[in-house]
């Protein structure tokens, strides 16, 4: 009788083989965050599901919070951490606002971003940032994403994050196009992040897009499946 080895297979394996998804934070309640320049403006953009792996919970779940007239922040990854990560910027740009008497830019929160995720590097908030913004000062404007420990990836083009963000650099990347004038840039990222969203089953469900000017910032809400 030929002999037949057996394999115990930890129970580890066993967990990351049935739940691959699980073992990563950034996957569990899924979403979608994209921001793009165009000419003297920037357009930020997000889902608004929220779910619980293929459990819808909400279909009403903004991930983009305003921290100054002209300067938004999108956050994707765990929904716990999206939370208290926008509170704790709520909480550092107010101060900032009663210490220095004026709106902080959009490159000024890219660093109070970064340094204070790098403070929690050891044990990280499963957060995705991505920062669009217009400069008060100068006028130009400015994106950028980061990692869960603080690393600035600048762009002047597209920035992309979630679990969606395959999809997205496809997408914008076949859609994008310099010097985009505001409604052109409304219509770019919209149909980017919808056609993207459209290829993830774990974001989705509707979106909002800021399309942010010097004078001014429109927000808009598209209808998406809700399957």
């Amino acid at each position: 009788m030929p002999f037949v080895p057996i394999i115990h297979e930890s129970l580890e394996l066993k967990a990351d083989r049935l739940l691959p998804s699980q073992s990563n934070p950034f996957d569990i309640n899924g979403g979608a965050c994209v921001a793009m320049v165009g000419k003297d403006c920037v357009a930020i953009a997000c889902d608004l599901r929220l779910g619980m792996q293929s459990l819808t919970i909400s279909n009403n779940f903004p991930k983009i919070f305003n921290y100054a007239p002209s300067t938004y922040l999108g956050l994707t990854g765990l929904a716990t951490d999206v939370n208290t990560v926008s509170d704790l910027f709520r909480y550092k740009v107010n101060m900032y606002r009663l210490r220095e008497e004026r709106d902080i830019a959009p490159q000024t929160l890219a660093n109070l971003v970064s340094s204070s995720l790098y403070e929690k590097r050891f044990g990280p908030y499963f957060v995705s940032p991505v920062l669009a913004g217009i400069n008060p000062t100068t006028g130009k404007p400015f994106i950028c994403g980061f990692d869960s420990i603080g690393c600035i990836d600048f762009a002047k083009d597209f920035i992309v994050s979630g679990t969606a963000s395959d999809q997205l650099f496809g997408t914008c990347e076949g859609l994008w196009e310099p010097d985009l004038a505001p409604e052109d840039l409304f219509e770019t990222i919209s149909q980017a992040l919808l056609s993207a969203v459209d290829r993830d089953a774990l974001s989705g469900w509707g979106a909002q897009v800021y399309i942010i000017e010097k004078d001014k910032v429109t927000q808009r809400l598209l209808k998406g499946r809700q399957d």
